[in-house]
């Protein structure tokens, strides 16, 4: 941004002397200028009613799931337990560059937020170099939430923040304590099978039902940028500023949609999302939650039966659940057309007959299916993984059994 670097006397004279058209043609653009120690930015604002339909669902719809989450006693780490809607702050932010880095600077820092009675979309905008004092300023004297509510915000967005905050941290207020939901994961984590790319406007497409008309592409905003900071012309801006309005909405409808499918699974997820969820829960450690969620799974079809019964096997087999985990363990070997998953089971049943029951014979039985299974239609790699553990296993129970 060198080119459009300029003197500080240069830019305090600038600023004092602000043409008054050109605050006609920002009013145009729901925009005002907030002036900061000779410094300047501009905030533009937009309000939605409630009855705005955003893709799938209404913007009201937060209201419900917010209330939902707060009668939930699940502990998933996208809960806003506790919470009313207003205290999520949806953000999303536009950058001179995709890399990290003080040389990476944030031109548009988007929020929105979800009240009793509308939804507010604020945008701080930095006028050129040389202004980020008062953009930060104006940004961080009107938070007033708990949560972040970001599209991969942990790796990039409010990474950015910091740093760039890290440069002015002696002229601005302090960052405030956040917790932080980031839908990337989840969208990731739902539907990376199902689609080519979980970039947020993909999601929006297939998932979400939303339909974007003569959208700036995000790649083009930072050369949009450097020209509106050559000219000063808000209409130069203004796609990248719908752009970037369309982010934050799209953060509430994806948070709608991906709690109500947490929430109401059996009924809002499809099978594969279902499937995901259940591993979704396993991961964190929800371990009631997940077995009811592959319980119920079973019931949408047979796409996941078997990779549920595994799971299964191994939640009973944490409680000493013996009867239902090898149960489940059989129904494995006897169902599955995955070897890998066949192998495994018939290794646990094995440890199961030594170690519980004592019955080396009915082990050895099992070892020799994970052995037969092994040989059978599988890369030296497998066989490099398991081979040497299941001779061992087999020559200690022919000991034990003789």
């Amino acid at each position: 941004m060198k080119k459009h670097m300029v003197k500080e006397e240069e830019q305090s004279s600038s600023q004092n002397n602000f043409p008054s058209d050109k605050k006609v043609d920002w009013e145009k653009y729901q925009t005002t200028i907030f002036s900061y120690e000779k410094q300047y930015c501009f905030i533009r604002e937009v309000t939605y009613p409630l009855e705005y339909q955003h893709g799938l669902y209404k913007l009201s719809d937060i209201h419900r799931v917010v209330a939902m989450w707060n009668n939930s006693n699940s502990t998933h780490p996208l809960s806003c337990k506790g919470h009313v809607a207003s205290d999520l702050f949806f953000f999303d932010t536009e950058t001179t560059g995709l890399g990290g880095g003080v040389g990476n600077t944030i031109f548009l820092l988007g929020q929105a937020q979800v009240f009793h009675d509308r939804v507010v979309v604020k945008q701080y905008l930095l006028p050129g170099p040389g202004n980020e004092v008062a953009l930060y300023q104006s940004f961080l004297q009107d938070i007033n939430s708990k949560t972040l509510v970001t599209y991969n915000g942990k790796a990039f967005d409010w990474p950015q923040v910091k740093t760039r905050h890290t440069l002015l941290r002696e002229s601005v207020p302090k960052l405030p304590a956040f917790g932080h939901f980031d839908l990337f994961h989840a969208s990731r984590r739902l539907w990376k099978q199902e689609l080519d790319s979980v970039k947020l406007a993909n999601v929006e497409k297939e998932i979400l039902g939303i339909k974007r008309k003569d959208d700036i592409p995000g790649y083009l905003a930072p050369m949009i940028y450097f020209q509106f900071v050559k000219d000063n012309q808000p209409d130069i801006i203004e796609g990248v500023l719908k752009h970037n309005e369309i982010d934050v909405l799209s953060l509430i409808t994806l948070y709608i949609h991906l709690s109500l499918k947490l929430l109401n699974v059996d009924n809002e997820a499809s099978e594969d999302e279902h499937y995901q969820i259940a591993r979704w829960l396993d991961y964190i450690g929800d371990n009631n939650s997940a077995i009811s969620a592959y319980h119920s799974l079973m019931d949408k079809g047979n796409h996941h039966e078997v990779n549920s019964k595994f799971q299964l096997a191994y939640h009973y087999k944490k409680r000493k659940e013996w009867k239902m985990a090898t149960m489940y363990w059989i129904e494995v070997i006897n169902a599955a057309n995955d070897d890998i998953l066949m192998i495994n089971a018939a290794i646990e049943l094995a440890k199961y007959y030594e170690h519980q029951e004592k019955n080396y014979v009915q082990a050895i039985y099992y070892t020799k299916i994970a052995c037969d299974q092994l040989m059978c239609n599988n890369t030296e790699d497998t066989k490099h993984k398991y081979l040497s553990d299941i001779e061992k296993r087999l020559e200690r129970l022919k000991r034990k059994s003789s």
